[in-house]
């Protein structure tokens, strides 16, 4: 191969995984272990321009705002969900009410003509999401074992045939935490890739007809893995000095 040849394939191969909203900054800033993965989240909206995006596990929304303020970026015909308690748990600690009230005050003022908050248990909210029609399934609620097993297949039937589903956490294993034991095992059933910064986050392409651009990611990461974690990395470490600055 000559050196041009070699430059437009390292041109491509990395236009596969990584673009101008790679380097977005996030307009809210809230108290989250998701801050480093806020490029890439940018980043995958932006590849798969979802229909249809629900996350399980929202907290102070740190990660729930990401999806948001790409939709309204990339002007999508987007509708978003959140799904949560707002209550917490054993693992993110129990808070009051004042979390779900300045999640609902950002969204209501920001993002209310397309993203609805669901408050309860996920599976409260399964007869709400139509089965085939998300494109784009964040699970991030209680992260043992059975939790994420449990997430993970009663979510499956509403991924649409373009889906791809991320999970925090699979590089976390204090007691207690699971994902990446489950990851271990999905993460061979369909193509999949995996960031190890700021906890781990898994990227599993679940759907049978991905979009071009995931199919590419896929194949671009896995031919140069450290690469693609190398530069998310640095990104999220510049997305969690500002955070930490907030």
């Amino acid at each position: 191969m000559n050196d041009v040849a070699e430059m437009t394939s390292s041109t491509d191969s990395r236009d596969a995984w990584l673009g101008a909203s790679s380097s977005w900054k996030r307009t809210h800033i809230t108290t989250s272990a998701w801050p480093g993965h806020a490029p890439f989240a940018f980043w995958l909206v932006d590849a798969i321009r979802p229909r249809s995006i629900v996350e399980l596990g929202t907290h102070f929304g740190s990660s729930y705002f990401v999806f948001c303020e790409a939709a309204v970026r990339l002007q999508l015909d987007t509708r978003a969900y959140a799904l949560d308690t707002w209550q917490g748990d054993d693992q993110a600690g129990i808070y009051g009410e004042e979390v779900f009230q300045s999640v609902s005050a950002t969204n209501s003022a920001e993002f209310s003509s397309f993203s609805t908050l669901l408050r309860g248990y996920f599976d409260d909210s399964l007869a709400s999401i139509a089965d085939g029609s998300v494109d784009l399934l964040h699970i991030d609620g209680r992260h043992g074992y059975a939790d994420v097993t449990h997430d993970f297949a009663a979510w499956l039937p509403k991924m649409s045939n373009r889906g791809v589903v991320i999970f925090h956490d699979i590089a976390e294993h204090q007691e207690g935490f699971g994902v990446w034991q489950f990851w271990e095992g999905v993460s061979k059933q369909y193509p999949s890739f995996e960031f190890e910064h700021a906890h781990g986050l898994g990227v599993l392409g679940v759907g049978p007809d991905l979009p071009l651009t995931m199919q590419a990611f896929f194949a671009a990461s896995a031919a140069s893995p450290d690469q693609v974690r190398a530069a998310y990395e640095r990104l999220g470490a510049q997305i969690e000095e500002l955070a930490e600055l907030h």
